[in-house]
């Protein structure tokens, strides 16, 4: 299968080049597969357009929003007197790996969840087919989870977090919340401001585990050199 080059081993925060993976990788059981596909894992603020632009490319999505746990798990962090879905472990961190690890090293295809944001429940299974694409977007604010794993596994093409002001991605979540029914608009309000105060932190955090942050354009340039590899 068709690889991603290798970019720069050392590029700057800016710099839309980066070091690529070995064509081999670990599956897991101590051995080497064959990497049929690579992942650009892309982080980002709720609202701060990470869906947007995988749709205006075109590009395959793994959508990590859709490993989220059913809102009655016992497990779920709370905050504010509701579930804080922005804390890691209301998200399925494994479960999200498996199905890149089944597009990466496996048949290039995965049964995915479908996950219904209003009822806080999955509703269903997808099958997501990469069809021969040798790059494809895992895409969510729980992206940068994932960076350590898919290094490991030799499969990671890219890991970008999304940078944008704190008041631009809180109107664009919470006019997209709203129109979308996804809370209440008095819970939606509460959330957003308290989003936009942590969204330095979380850029900072995401960072430090290995993305770099970002604007629009830089990513969407970024992710046009990777899906024009063939």
């Amino acid at each position: 299968m068709p690889t991603v080059p290798a970019g720069p081993t050392r590029p700057g925060p800016d710099d839309p080049g980066r070091a690529d993976p070995a064509p081999g990788a670990g599956t897991g059981d101590g051995t080497l597969g064959p990497v049929g596909a690579r992942v650009v894992l892309l982080a980002g603020a709720s609202g701060s357009g990470k869906t947007s632009v995988c749709r205006r490319l075109g590009l395959p999505v793994l959508r990590l929003d859709d490993f989220y746990r059913d809102g009655d798990d016992p497990a779920l962090p709370h905050r504010f007197g509701i579930v804080d879905w922005d804390h890691p472990a209301s998200w399925d961190r494994e479960a999200a790996l498996d199905a890149v690890r089944a597009l990466c090293l496996g048949a290039g295809a995965a049964d995915v969840p479908v996950y219904d944001i209003p009822t806080s429940r999955r509703t269903g299974t997808a099958r997501l087919d990469l069809a021969g694409a040798p790059v494809f977007v895992a895409e969510g604010i729980f992206a940068a989870e994932l960076v350590a794993s898919c290094t490991a596994l030799g499969v990671l093409a890219d890991a970008i977090c999304l940078r944008l002001h704190p008041a631009v991605t809180f109107g664009r979540r919470l006019l997209r919340d709203l129109a979308e029914s996804r809370k209440p608009p008095l819970t939606l309000v509460r959330r957003g401001l308290a989003l936009a105060r942590a969204e330095p932190a979380l850029v900072r955090g995401w960072t430090a585990s290995g993305c770099r942050p970002l604007p629009v354009r830089a990513t969407e340039r970024r992710l046009r050199e990777l899906a024009a590899v063939r």
